[in-house]
């Protein structure tokens, strides 16, 4: 019998109790699940999400792995207490929301559906957007989002560049890598997205310097992280003229505060962190075969390279 400690926030336990009572079924593991334990030694594995009760990872000296419900691990990477390896979550659940909140929004912009919607002034203005192929996007981060992400605007005939930190081959992307990539993807990209994690070396990747490599009128789209973008920069590439439009679903604080200026800022479109959530059902599928291999004896699935942050 398995002790798995559930160490997110209490309200996802209703959300998550039978999902993974079920995965676990399934998986033919005996397990028992709670969400507080006066006996941190016996915990055999923790299902971990940031916003839960749990920081110090110290008294739990038999837990075998710590297992992350959130796709970003940039909140608990650099926890000192915390020895066992790490997985992070890619759920196919999260993948293909994260797949369709871009793609929609891909096409919204490529389409000018805010200009349609937002001026119904009476003016018949016949103005066909150009076609997919002749449209460049650019992906910053080829993990697996922005892998899914990328194939998916290229199936749509989008002509996609994939910039990666290292060299990444993806069928029907061009892919660049380096600093000289990423000036080139930037220098040709009339719609960015980034899905990047969160690591000292992105932080601010989009500062005013590589903003004003964009072409003029190019639009971006931030479901990745929040410190990805210099804001101050970034407003002033919006007020400016040079950057059309940014639509931003992640932030450096969130919620976002009311006060904020993105909030009324024309050229602005905030949503709240929804570009994709993890799914308690497929999360919990991963979360049980990641067990299982660790009981197994085989390699976890999605473990963290500490020394990346990711």
């Amino acid at each position: 019998m398995l002790n798995i400690l559930f160490a997110a926030n209490a309200s996802r336990w209703s959300q998550y109790q039978v999902p993974l009572r079920r995965a676990f079924d399934a998986a033919g593991l005996k397990v028992t699940l709670f969400t507080e334990t006066d006996a941190p030694e016996t915990v055999d594995y923790i299902i971990y999400a940031p916003n839960g009760a749990v920081s110090d990872f110290t008294p739990f000296t038999g837990c075998k792995a710590v297992l992350g419900l959130w796709a970003g691990v940039e909140k608990i990477v650099g926890n000192t207490t915390l020895t066992q390896p790490l997985c992070r979550m890619v759920d196919s659940g999260l993948e293909e929301g994260m797949v369709e909140w871009v793609t929609g929004h891909v096409l919204r912009h490529h389409l000018g559906m805010d200009a349609h919607i937002l001026h119904q002034n009476g003016v018949w203005e016949p103005v066909a957007p150009p076609l997919a192929r002749d449209r460049t996007v650019a992906i910053l981060g080829l993990g697996e989002l922005g892998r899914a992400c990328a194939q998916a605007l290229a199936a749509l005939r989008f002509n996609v560049l994939g910039w990666s930190r290292s060299p990444k081959d993806v069928p029907g992307v061009t892919c660049l890598s380096g600093e000289d990539g990423l000036d080139k993807a930037l220098s040709l990209a009339e719609i960015v997205v980034l899905l990047l994690p969160q690591t000292p070396e992105t932080e601010n990747l989009l500062n005013a310097a590589r903003l004003a490599r964009l072409p003029e009128g190019a639009v971006i789209i931030n479901p990745g992280r929040g410190p990805l973008i210099d804001d101050d920069a970034l407003l002033a590439a919006l007020d400016a003229g040079h950057i059309g439009h940014a639509t931003l679903d992640v932030f450096r604080v969130e919620p976002l505060p009311p006060a904020h200026p993105f909030w009324a800022h024309p050229k602005v479109t905030v949503t709240p962190h929804i570009a994709s959530e993890t799914r308690p059902d497929s999360a919990s599928r991963v979360i049980a075969e990641n067990i299982r291999r660790g009981e197994a004896g085989e390699p976890f699935l999605f473990l963290v390279d500490r020394a990346k942050g990711y």
